[in-house]
């Protein structure tokens, strides 16, 4: 499992490049500053939690059980959700979207939790 996280991590991580480079240069003269910015901080949160998946990848080889994979999981709903969200508004317009975003938020704080009880519940 840790090789599927790792690998999505990574990959997840060069979509976040790619992605930040469309932001700021296709789409810097066709979005306003307000949705570019909420476009970047989809970018933003997509990166670090595409290199928060790495760390988990390393976690669930040092302490195993079911806390990293659910970690992993739930930083994978976290960025569907929070990012895709503001990409979707960003370039979309449609604001019911931003409703969708607080889920994403709370599944990145859930991760970091399951992450750190990971760690903490470790005998090693």
């Amino acid at each position: 499992m840790e090789r599927r996280f790792f690998a999505l991590g990574a990959m997840l991580a060069m979509i976040g490049v790619a992605a930040g480079a469309f932001g700021a240069h296709a789409l810097k003269s066709r979005l306003t500053p307000d949705m570019l910015a909420v476009f970047e901080v989809g970018v933003r949160y997509q990166l670090v939690h595409a290199l928060a998946l790495l760390a988990v990848a390393w976690a669930i080889t040092r302490w195993p059980g079911r806390a990293a994979l659910y970690a992993g999981a739930l930083f994978i709903a976290g960025i569907v959700l929070f990012s895709g969200s503001l990409y979707l508004l960003a370039l979309t317009g449609e604001r019911s979207l931003s409703a969708i975003t607080p889920f994403g938020g709370v599944a990145f704080l859930a991760g970091w939790a399951c992450l750190a009880w990971a760690a903490s519940r470790s005998s090693r």
